[in-house]
């Protein structure tokens, strides 16, 4: 059976506009306020939430998403809290997908196989494990197959023809393209070098293709969205969530929507 992300993507292509994927810390500013930052996130317009699981060494982020990290790990997040987030959203929103994205350690410290079945249990969809390369696979991308939850790879520019087949075996949902070789929120590639990325992956999968790091206004969404299946966003929400606390439903709504609007119209 065709999964969430799978239909979701489908049906972004059928309205011919991209998907925006919007990304939150679990448990930031607290496992209690998560909830409503994530029903924000759907009410403003996006499209698939990835749910980051915060973690002590987080290398691919820049200064917010380690700073929302040490937030919500101060709050005492732990990871059943995060997996409790998720099957209750699961239950608000039974059609939007949720994509698990963060680092090796506390997804494979109790065994891939019980991961991935906490995974499915919770009715997420895909997890994008950042520092598990494809070379690596066995450490936890069959357990995700098992369980039926895609295993979502990333690609950058430094990814080339002779690397990307290895990075595509085995990936499903969609596939995640870093903009830039650095860190999350820092700063965002040329449009004509994601153009011309996104036309070189599109050449060599039928995946959908999300482009992320760097994404900050409606304006940059939007050129993105003109040549990619997805935009993602997560830095720029998750200043919103350290600026406004327990009070950033508001301001992310406003500000999800803003890139909702601008992705929509993207084509038009």
């Amino acid at each position: 059976m065709t999964g969430r992300i799978a239909q979701t993507f489908e049906a972004c292509k059928d309205k011919d506009r991209a998907a925006l994927v919007a990304f939150v810390t679990a448990g930031d500013p607290t496992p209690g306020d998560t909830a409503m930052v994530l029903d924000a996130l759907v009410e403003g317009g996006a499209d698939v939430i990835e749910l980051g699981m915060p973690f002590t060494d987080p290398m691919a982020d820049g200064p917010s998403i380690q700073e929302a990290n040490l937030r919500s790990l101060g709050a005492g997040t732990r990871t059943e809290d995060i997996f409790a987030i998720a099957k209750a959203f699961r239950d608000r929103h039974p059609d939007v997908p949720l994509v698990l994205m963060g680092y090796a350690n506390p997804m494979v410290i109790r065994g891939a196989a019980w991961f991935a079945k906490q995974c499915a249990d919770a009715g997420v969809d895909g997890v994008i494990c950042v520092d598990i390369p494809t070379e690596e696979d066995e450490a936890l991308g069959p357990a995700l197959r098992v369980a039926s939850v895609d295993t979502i790879r990333l690609a950058t520019p430094t990814t080339d023809a002779q690397r990307l087949p290895a990075v595509l075996d085995g990936a499903s949902g969609f596939l995640y393209y870093v903009s830039v070789a650095g860190i999350t929120g820092q700063q965002q590639a040329a449009q004509d070098s994601i153009a011309d990325a996104v036309a070189k992956l599109k050449a060599e999968t039928d995946l959908p293709i999300s482009v992320g790091f760097g994404v900050r206004t409606p304006e940059q969404a939007a050129d993105i969205a003109r040549v990619a299946d997805g935009v993602v966003v997560g830095s720029a929400i998750v200043e919103l969530v350290g600026g406004h606390g327990a009070n950033a439903a508001g301001p992310v709504k406003d500000y999800v929507a803003s890139l909702s609007a601008a992705i929509h119209a993207a084509r038009q």
